[in-house]
């Protein structure tokens, strides 16, 4: 499964969620959920903005259930929100 990234328009946090290509997160209650995060405060119905995605070539088969990057593997370049360690 491919991950994507979801900009909330009320608080501006960004967050990268990993699910099916066919499933869109359209509230930030849906992005909390598939993420496993805490909302802040923030309202489940707020609305989210997908950003560009990016293909992760270095997530697949990490070994962990497809929680996190493969081993090795040193994120996307600087200030990549996947970076080794991030």
């Amino acid at each position: 499964m491919p991950y994507y990234e979801y900009r909330c328009v009320r608080n501006g946090r960004t967050v990268e969620v990993r699910h099916a290509m066919d499933r869109k997160l359209d509230t930030w209650g849906d992005v909390v959920a598939a993420a496993g995060i805490d909302p802040d405060g923030t309202p489940a119905d707020t609305p989210v903005e997908r950003l560009m995605s990016v293909a992760s070539v270095g997530t697949a088969g990490g070994g962990d259930g497809g929680a996190g990057p493969a081993p090795g593997f040193g994120g996307c370049g600087p200030g990549c929100a996947c970076a080794h360690g991030a």
